[in-house]
């Protein structure tokens, strides 16, 4: 039923234009493990497996099966053997050497060994539940982060690089609309992909948009905006490249430990 209507919505946005993405799948995720919840990051680089993490710490292996044509009809997952951090953690960034992770309280970034990153100033000052949402690492090995909210509605997210030891704020995100970043990711063309939600009072809203950042203006393009009810609360992303050499993002959503919400992974493929 929850795929039918997200395949329904998906194609009424589509008929909109809201989307240069093409809708492939929407499946729940199976697990018996009583930490399985909570899903904030994924990372993958094959498409058939893939590392999430959850809210409260706990790490997962994913195992996407899909049938003939690449599409996802089944996702199992399983405890990662990975040490549980402490909670609030939010974000996923991984290279082939290390993996990192981003946390909301207080604000920091460590990877999976215990090492903390240097801290920027303005990582003292943020609230401890919307903090570093989003984390994405480019080819050059140069973190990106961002806070879910900046204070007012309007307001834009600058974006922290951490680069040779230190942090630098190199561009400013702007707002659009009542969205905010929750996560993100460089795909193999380059350009940095930002996941952003809006919480309505029938559900979770999605946003995506790809940002060139070599680009003066950013190359802003909006590449997807969901209806409310179309997806659960996703909050991961992760871009790759398909054995058909289309890009493919692939999301997560958290269902917060509650009965009515959906640990899923979604994906869509892009169009261009």
């Amino acid at each position: 039923m929850f795929r039918s209507l997200g395949v329904g919505l998906a194609l009424f946005a589509s008929s909109l234009g809201a989307q240069t993405l093409d809708f492939m799948s929407a499946t729940s995720i199976d697990g018996t493990a009583k930490t399985l919840g909570g899903l904030s990051a994924i990372e993958t680089g094959d498409g058939v497996h893939a590392l999430a993490v959850s809210d409260r710490g706990f790490f997962f292996d994913l195992h996407l099966m899909r049938d003939a044509a690449g599409v996802i009809v089944e996702v199992q997952a399983s405890p990662a053997n990975i040490a549980p951090t402490q909670q609030d953690t939010e974000g996923l960034a991984m290279t082939p050497s290390e993996t990192y992770v981003s946390f909301e309280g207080p604000a920091r970034i460590r990877t999976l060994d215990g090492m903390s990153l240097r801290r920027h100033s303005d990582f003292r000052k943020m609230p401890s539940n919307r903090a570093l949402e989003a984390l994405a690492i480019d080819a050059d090995g140069r973190l990106y982060t961002l806070q879910e909210r900046t204070g007012t509605s309007d307001a834009p997210f600058p974006l922290y690089v951490f680069d040779q030891g230190r942090w630098t704020k190199t561009d400013v995100i702007p707002k659009r609309g009542p969205f905010v970043p929750v996560g993100a990711d460089f795909g193999p063309d380059g350009f940095l992909y930002l996941l952003e939600r809006h919480f309505t009072p029938i559900g979770f809203r999605s946003q995506i948009r790809r940002f060139d950042l070599a680009k003066p203006d950013l190359g802003e393009k909006l590449l997807l905006t969901t209806f409310a009810l179309q997806h659960d609360n996703l909050e991961g992303i992760t871009v790759w490249t398909d054995p058909d050499g289309h890009i493919r993002l692939t999301l997560v959503s958290d269902d917060n430990f509650q009965p009515l919400q959906r640990n899923q992974v979604v994906e869509y493929r892009l169009t261009e």
